[in-house]
């Protein structure tokens, strides 16, 4: 008879994500693992395979949970120039960083999966404000010289930098400061 798992695997797989998130997966042993989530080596194995599985496991639902926020963010109905507005303060002010640009800096220059997972989501945050900004375009909230696609790069770009300096002591001035350039973008 198969033993029943004495543990939720799906607020397990949460747990991983916070403990991947804080430390990276290079800097998270299995040790590690085995201690913070409080279940046994061979149960985590049987249940999500290698480290690194648990890792892009943990990094799906990561980008699940963004996507989605950012999504429902940027497509309600109304002006969107708020929303936008929201999104940078938003990304200048979580102190955590983001779990993709992690991903960027430790290993997508040597793990053709994580390259890909980089990549996915920073497409989807591209096309996700890309969508928005023609939308604010169409209704006038955006001059028209204003090219969404591009302004919709640029807006990527500073918020994976702004994702990156605010794992580093002291990021204040440094974000207020990005944050108020890139809001002036959007006059």
């Amino acid at each position: 008879m198969a033993r029943t798992k004495e543990f939720d695997p799906d607020e397990v797989l949460q747990r991983a994500l916070e403990l991947f998130w804080e430390r990276g997966c290079d800097n998270t042993s299995m040790a590690d693992l085995v201690e913070h989530l409080g279940i046994a080596r061979a149960s985590l194995y049987a249940t999500f395979g290698s480290k690194r599985e648990l890792y892009f496991k943990a990094l799906a639902r990561y980008r699940e949970a963004t996507d989605t926020a950012l999504v429902e963010a940027l497509s309600q109905p109304g002006p969107v120039l708020p929303a936008v507005r929201d999104l940078i303060e938003r990304y200048a002010r979580d102190p955590r960083g983001c779990m993709v640009v992690n991903t960027a800096v430790e290993l997508a220059s040597r793990d053709d999966q994580a390259a890909r997972c980089v990549e996915a989501s920073w497409t989807h945050l591209e096309a996700t404000l890309t969508s928005a900004l023609t939308r604010a375009r169409a209704q006038g909230e955006l001059p028209a010289d204003k090219d969404p696609r591009a302004l919709a790069r640029f807006l990527m770009v500073i918020f994976q930098g702004m994702r990156v300096i605010a794992r580093t002591p002291s990021p204040e001035d440094r974000l207020r400061d990005a944050v108020t350039q890139a809001q002036a973008l959007l006059a």
